[in-house]
Parts: structure tokens; C-alpha cells; sequence
């Protein structure tokens, strides 16, 4: 039974190709544009977390405080309130896992005849575990480079890029100011981070090199920040409370004193971003949803008119025998058919749409299954529910009144 039906709904669809093309049109468009936006929203997301995978996970970083002169403040990071031993304190909190003092700042960079500015960061071994930040040639500088002050150091993609070209730095010098030092690294890809700084425009030296030799300054063991690492993201709120009362405890603090340093959340700021992006991946898919619901819309009118076209044709069914479920079955299953293929098409418009946008803007972009199921799923929904109503209102036909129809 349900294969005659098919059949007659296929004739019926073939009967007015033009119609049953336009109205197939809508739901083209609608599913091609649920997956084509849905694939752009997942590709930015996506991005987003790749660009906060690369900053390491469950981070704080703690800023020095400022300076005041003549009623000019400088901004956070410029007073000398933060020192190593402030670092070697916080290394003792339960739950924290790796701490890495940092003294950093801009400096020219010079090999050969080519120069280059970029971020110069002295820092510890553990720098590197923190950030999960590995080394694609040489090694990191150790414990031992730490305590000698050695003039070694590791080199950003960006930076390598610019002062030796394509060859590899490994084992050359390069001075930073005038003070030469031995590439030993070269550090792996890390790309922009979330203000869109590039990570890899960078060069990392020893903590006490770059205090002595490179930056000075007048405060014995001052730096300019800390980075912390939680044991666990659910951890931080907690470590973030010990941090700030143990440095107020070791800055003497009064009560009703504010901090002479500000800590940040690198992981708040990280997940309000993707929020952000996930938030604007659910608003395109739902703003391309309007498409499908207008496309369901074409197909209940265009199926009220061939009701009404085929009332005669109706009457003839009942009076040999027809019942109305099988009226209404006949009308659903054409509506379902339309809405089906069109949504095959629309798959396959919205994938290629996808990977156009991709190849024309180099844009992220996504194609989950889960997006191509739920576009599918929502376009047979919608055929079903539009459907429903012009199949409902044939089978309600009386055949009589049906059978005098002209």
C-alpha cells in the first residue's frame, strides 16, 4: 500500500514540475543556509579554542603595581612590588601546580645584517610547562642556565623568521641590544593569541640574564609579573583567594589598603570568549532557521492549492473505496517527499557554500554531522508540520460535494 502511494505522489509531484520545483526551492535555501551558518559559527568557535589552547590552561597571571608621580599614574605592571620570592610563596599554596616569575619587555634583536624588534621574556624552566610550549629544534634552558645568568636562548617562529630566514638558528648568535646570545631552541607555532598579539614574535631567555644583562633593575629579584597554573580549573576560585591574602600578608597590607598588584584570570577571560562565540554560532543557525520556517510556509500553500486543484480527483478515491487516512497519507507523504529532497539539495548547496566561503576568505569554517542532522531533521519536521494541515483538510472532504466540484 505504501509503495502505490509513493508512486502516486511521485506522479502527482511530476504532474506540475514547475510548482513542485518552486516549492522545493525554499527548503533549498533554507537547509543550505542552516548549514552554511552553522558551519561558519562551529569554524569560529573552533578558532577560539584553538587560540586559547595555545595560552595554556588554568592561568593567572599577577601583575606588578603601578607608579604614582606628580599625580601621573602608569599603568599596572610598571612599580617594582612583585619579586621572586613572592613566586617562590605562591609555589607552596595547595592546589597550585607551576609558577613562573617574568621580566620582560621590547628589545632589538640583531644576526648578521638583519634586525628585528620584538618581545624579549626571561623567565624560569617552568615557563614552558605552563604554557605547554614545546621546542621544535634544541631544547629549553635549564635550572643551571638559571643560576649562571648564561646568555642562551629560545626563539619564536615570528623572530627566527625575520633575522635567519629559512635557515635554522640553532647553535647561532644573536644579540639582543649588545649582549650576544646563543640560540639553543627553536620554540613550536603558538599563532595569535586573544587580543591578537603574535606569540611566536618573541624571544625567552633566563629569568636572572635578562635582570642582569639585558633589562636591569634597580629592585634586587623584582619582576614584572607572575604566571600561575591551577591544578584544576574548578581549584581557582579557592588559589585565587590564598593568592591575594598571602601577598597582601608578605606586601604588609593594611586592611582598607588596596593591593599593590592585580591578578588576572586567564581562564574567565578565555571562556567568556568562547561563550561569546558559542552564542553566535546557536544566533546564525537560528537566524538561517527563519529560511526553513519560510520554506515550510511555501510548501502548506502550494499543497492547499493542488487540494483544491485535485478536489474532483479526491472524490473519485472515496467513491471507489478510499479512506481518509489514506487521503491523508497520500497528501503527508508528498509533502514529506518534497521537503526530504529539498533538504538532500540544500545539504549539498550549504557544504559547497561552506567550502567556498573557506577557500575565497580563508575563514574556519566546520561541517559537523550533528549540524547536518539537525538541519535534516528540522527540514523533515517542517514538511510533516505544514504537511498536515492541506492533508488533513483532503481527507475531511465530503465526496459528494467532492465528486460536483468543477
Amino acid at each position: 500500500m505504501l509503495k502505490a502511494m509513493l508512486g502516486e505522489a511521485w506522479l502527482a509531484m511530476g504532474a506540475n514540475r514547475l510548482r513542485t520545483a518552486l516549492t522545493m526551492l525554499g527548503m533549498v535555501i533554507g537547509v543550505g543556509a542552516v548549514v552554511l551558518m552553522m558551519a561558519i559559527g562551529q569554524g569560529a568557535q573552533m578558532a577560539v579554542q584553538q587560540t586559547i589552547s595555545t595560552m595554556g590552561s588554568n592561568i593567572f597571571i599577577v601583575l606588578s603595581g603601578f607608579t604614582a608621580t606628580a599625580g601621573i599614574r602608569s599603568g599596572a605592571g610598571n612599580a617594582p612590588t612583585l619579586k621572586v620570592a613572592d613566586a617562590e610563596a605562591i609555589a607552596e599554596l595547595d592546589g597550585v601546580v607551576g609558577v613562573a616569575p617574568i621580566h620582560q619587555g621590547s628589545a632589538q634583536l640583531i644576526h648578521a645584517g638583519n634586525n628585528w624588534n620584538a618581545w624579549v621574556i626571561g623567565t624560569t624552566p617552568a615557563y614552558f610547562d605552563i604554557r605547554s610550549w614545546q621546542t621544535v629544534e634544541g631544547a629549553p634552558f635549564t635550572d643551571s642556565d638559571l643560576r649562571s645568568a648564561t646568555r642562551v636562548a629560545l626563539i619564536g617562529q615570528t623572530a627566527a623568521k625575520n633575522l635567519f630566514g629559512g635557515d635554522s638558528p640553532v647553535g647561532k648568535t644573536l644579540r639582543i641590544g649588545q649582549t650576544p646570545f646563543t640560540v639553543v631552541g627553536l620554540l613550536a607555532s603558538k599563532g595569535q593569541n586573544l587580543d591578537g598579539r603574535d606569540q611566536d614574535d618573541v624571544v625567552v631567555i633566563p629569568l636572572t640574564t635578562a635582570q642582569r644583562k639585558v633589562f636591569g633593575t634597580p629592585f634586587p629579584g623584582s619582576v614584572r609579573q607572575i604566571m600561575v597554573q591551577a591544578v584544576t580549573q574548578e581549584a581557582m576560585p579557592a588559589i585565587e583567594q590564598s593568592m591575594t591574602a598571602l601577598l597582601r600578608q608578605r606586601h604588609r597590607i593594611r586592611d582598607g589598603q588596596d593591593n599593590d598588584f592585580s591578578l588576572r584570570n586567564l581562564t574567565a577571560v578565555a571562556d567568556s570568549a568562547a561563550e561569546t562565540t558559542r552564542v553566535m554560532s546557536l544566533l546564525l543557525g537560528a537566524i538561517a532557521s527563519v529560511s526553513l520556517l519560510v520554506g515550510g510556509i511555501g510548501i502548506m500553500n502550494i499543497m492547499l492549492v493542488s487540494v483544491t486543484e485535485r478536489t474532483r480527483e479526491i472524490g473519485i478515491r472515496m467513491a471507489i473505496g478510499a479512506r481518509q487516512c489514506d487521503i491523508l497519507t497520500q497528501f503527508l507523504l508528498e509533502a514529506i517527499i518534497i521537503s526530504v529532497a529539498g533538504c538532500l539539495i540544500g545539504l549539498l548547496v550549504g557544504i559547497g557554500g561552506a567550502v567556498l566561503v573557506n577557500i575565497l576568505t580563508k575563514t574556519a569554517i566546520v561541517i559537523s554531522g550533528s549540524s547536518v542532522l539537525v538541519a535534516f531533521g528540522v527540514a523533515a519536521g517542517v514538511g510533516v508540520f505544514f504537511g498536515f494541515y492541506p492533508a488533513k483538510k483532503a481527507a475531511a472532504l465530503d465526496p459528494i460535494e467532492a465528486l460536483r466540484y468543477q
